[in-house]
């Protein structure tokens, strides 16, 4: 079973069923990026062994710790608080090689452009999602990067509390660090 493959299973096995087919209605609408390069240039996201990783990889990793850890947010499978969480996190890279996925390299406002796809269908997010968790999501994607998000003002000092982003946001941001940093074990041992 290939990454991308993994990716849909877990989802499917963690999402509700509303949640799971708005997922793979979205899937099928994106640029599929699935088997590019989490870093175009090879500098960042190298496993220990030099290889850089490709996006559907990536999205494993977090997604195989995300559904680990939900009860860390009082969460559980088959929630739609599962399904904001775990749709974060399929989502976050969703737009890193642009609106199209034709771009010779990964685009440095990904977040900000996934952030606005999502926001710009709220109303087809919130059949399904709350206010409030369709406000987590999307915030979550759009600071998924942290202090190099590109909605944090540039020259200014970040500070998580003094930003006051969700917990969810900072779940997200902390899984896609140890992805990158190939610190994130999956189905080795399973």
């Amino acid at each position: 079973m290939n990454y991308k493959e993994k990716v849909t299973k877990l989802l499917e096995n963690n999402m509700t069923e509303r949640g799971f087919k708005l997922w793979s209605g979205i899937d099928k609408i994106l640029p599929n990026i699935w088997n590019k390069p989490t870093s175009s240039t090879g500098k960042y996201h190298k496993n220990i062994n030099g290889d850089v990783p490709d996006i559907a990889e990536h999205v494993y990793q977090m997604l195989f710790v995300a559904q680990k850890l939900l009860r860390v947010f009082d969460v559980y499978p088959k929630t739609p608080d599962a399904d904001k969480i775990l749709m974060s996190v399929a989502l976050h890279d969703a737009l890193k090689y642009g609106n199209l996925g034709t771009r010779k390299h990964t685009s440095g406002d990904h977040d900000r452009q996934a952030a606005n796809m999502i926001a710009s269908n709220e109303d087809t997010f919130k059949k399904l999602l709350t206010e409030e968790q369709f406000n987590t999501l999307e915030e979550a994607v759009r600071f998924h990067s942290g202090r190099w998000s590109t909605d944090i003002p540039k020259n200014e000092q970040f500070d998580w509390a003094v930003a006051k982003l969700r917990p969810e946001t900072f779940f997200v941001h902390i899984l896609d660090m140890l992805s990158a940093a190939d610190l994130i074990q999956t189905d080795v041992r399973e």
